[in-house]
């Protein structure tokens, strides 16, 4: 026993056969199969087979049914056929067949760049990045981690393109972390397509894209959001009360009285407002496939209420998201600060108030998304 742990740890300079994959803990239970005396000089046969790569071979005396294998991370590949300049190229990357990926350009670990994809100078490529064929990625493009491109997007970068001109700095145009791009989609230059994001095949992206929203068609529109987030709120019966499920919003009853003359709703503010009102606003002829909010406030407090028609309002609190549709002028919906909002899906005929606890003030509004996450997760904002 003595003997072989010794042997075992001596595999600590062990090198690795190059066709290994990279995965952290790989168990080979089958190799139990193999007499103790081989399984101990495993770790010496892999050091002699091939000396270009570290690796860390531990048998457990705690598990002596398993055997444990720690690899590196693999290096990047890069196809023969392909003209690559840049040396900023994480782990794990594999660049496929007539591709130019030019010498300035940053690209993360562990992506997909597949054949006839151009890459720019000025470009910033995250990792787990997948880019299929005949896509052209110029200058400003900022692409986060975990984000999906399809076959023949077009990315664009000056809105006033003129030949044998350049502009002395190209638009920044944003794709954020776990968005997606369909097939032969395009973006115009500035736009900045929100976290976890669906852009349909064919879309014509004219405008930012909130958070986990689905975009499609010419020019692109919200038509849904993702599954993964939010939580939709079935309809309630016509008695029944709204509740939240998520903290950062609840909701609040009013006073309405109907009789054949016609509808009342009262708002008493010290009694139905659970704070104080220094500003009310109304928003209303919204075109129904525009978004509105797509906002958090670090201290002031709204109470949403849809007097006619109906809403879609959408809430986030940076760890989950919930959906509800205001169709009741009785129902008010309170929005606490540091909640993200959206307001989406308006009727024709829609009339939306809002109380608010605070006057207008530019500076207690968050109206980036990532920025948003990151004060929540950090807790870097006072309320």
């Amino acid at each position: 026993m003595r003997l072989r742990n010794l042997v075992a740890w001596l595999g600590l300079a062990g090198i690795l056969m190059p066709f290994f994959f990279y995965a952290p803990g790989i168990r080979f239970p089958g190799l139990t199969t193999l007499p103790p005396v081989a399984r101990a000089a495993l770790p010496i046969w892999l050091g002699l087979r091939s000396p270009s790569s570290l690796s860390l071979l531990f048998v457990s005396d705690l598990m002596p049914e398993n055997l444990v294998l720690y690899l590196p991370p693999m290096p990047h590949l890069i196809h023969p056929l392909s003209d690559v300049q840049t040396p900023n190229i994480g782990g794990g990357t594999r660049i496929w067949q007539f591709c130019v990926v030019l010498k300035n350009a940053k690209i993360g670990s562990d992506c997909n760049i597949c054949s006839h994809v151009f890459v720019e100078n000025d470009v910033i490529i995250g990792d787990r990045v997948t880019i299929k064929c005949g896509v052209q990625i110029w200058d400003g493009l900022r692409i986060a981690d975990d984000v999906f491109v399809g076959p023949n997007v077009t990315f664009t970068n000056d809105p006033f393109p003129r030949s044998l001109q350049h502009p002395d700095k190209y638009a920044i145009t944003t794709i954020q972390r776990g968005a997606s791009i369909g097939a032969s989609a395009t973006i115009l230059p500035g736009i900045s397509i929100g976290r976890g994001a669906m852009v349909g095949a064919g879309a014509m992206v004219t405008r930012d894209v909130p958070p986990y929203a689905i975009v499609r068609g010419n020019p692109a529109r919200i038509s849904g959001y993702t599954q993964e987030q939010p939580t939709p709120v079935p309809p309630l019966p016509l008695t029944a009360f709204p509740t939240a499920q998520m903290k950062g919003v609840d909701f609040v009853r009013l006073t309405k009285a109907s009789d054949l003359r016609g509808s009342l709703l009262a708002v008493e503010l010290a009694k139905h407002i659970p704070f104080p009102v220094k500003r009310m606003f109304y928003v209303m002829n919204v075109p129904s496939h525009h978004v509105r909010g797509e906002h958090a406030h670090i201290q002031c407090h709204q109470l949403l209420v849809c007097l006619q028609g109906s809403v879609t309002v959408t809430a986030d609190n940076g760890t989950s998201r919930e959906e509800w549709v205001l169709d009741r002028p009785e129902n008010g919906l309170h929005i606490l600060p540091l909640t993200w909002a959206a307001q989406w899906r308006y009727s024709d005929n829609a009339v939306l108030a809002v109380f608010a606890s605070h006057s207008y003030d530019s500076a207690d509004y968050i109206r980036d998304y990532e920025e948003y996450l990151k004060i929540v997760h950090e807790g870097s904002c006072k309320v």
